[in-house]
C-alpha cells in the first residue's frame, strides 16, 4: 500500500489544487468550484480503487497535496474493469447517471493527463484494462487490435 506521509514530503506539483479545481470547472462546465471538488474527490477516489505500484505513487507526486490524498486513500481493488466498468462504478457508487459519471471522469481525468505528462500517462495507460485511454483525453490506438 501506498505510503501517505511519503506524499507529504514531496516536491511541488504544477498546480496548486485550486488552479486544478479551476480547470476542472472549466472542463467539466461546472457553475462553481465546489462541484469540481466534489468531483474531483470522487473520480480520484475511483482512480486510486484501480491503480497500483509504481504509476500510483509517481501519480500521487503530480497531484496537489488536497488531491493526492484523496487519490492514495483508497485501497486499490484488484478487480480488473475496462474504461466503461470504470464508469459504471462510478454512477454506482456517486448515484449519478452513466452520462454524468462519464462526463466527470472526462473533466477530472484530463486535467489529470496534463498533471502526469506524456511519459506517466504511457505507463498508466498500460496498466490499466482496455478503455481508459479516452478518459484521460487520449486516442486510444489500441482499439481493434488483436494480439
Amino acid at each position: 500500500m501506498f505510503d501517505q506521509p511519503a506524499v507529504l514530503r514531496r516536491p511541488a506539483p504544477d498546480m496548486t489544487y485550486e488552479q486544478m479545481l479551476e480547470a476542472v470547472r472549466y472542463e467539466g462546465a461546472y457553475a462553481d468550484t465546489e462541484r469540481a471538488a466534489a468531483t474531483v474527490e470522487r473520480v480520484l477516489a475511483a482512480l486510486g480503487r484501480r491503480l497500483t505500484g509504481g504509476e500510483r505513487a509517481d501519480l500521487a507526486a503530480r497531484l496537489p497535496l488536497q488531491a493526492a490524498l484523496a487519490f492514495t486513500a483508497q485501497v486499490p481493488s484488484y478487480e480488473e474493469l475496462t474504461g466503461w466498468g470504470f464508469v459504471k462504478d462510478l454512477a454506482t457508487r456517486s448515484g449519478t447517471s452513466p452520462a454524468t459519471a462519464r462526463w466527470d471522469t472526462g473533466a477530472v481525468l484530463s486535467v489529470v493527463a496534463r498533471l502526469a505528462g506524456p511519459d506517466l500517462l504511457a505507463r498508466i495507460l498500460r496498466s490499466l484494462p482496455a478503455g481508459y485511454a479516452l478518459l484521460f483525453g487520449q486516442i486510444d490506438l489500441n482499439v481493434g487490435r488483436t494480439a
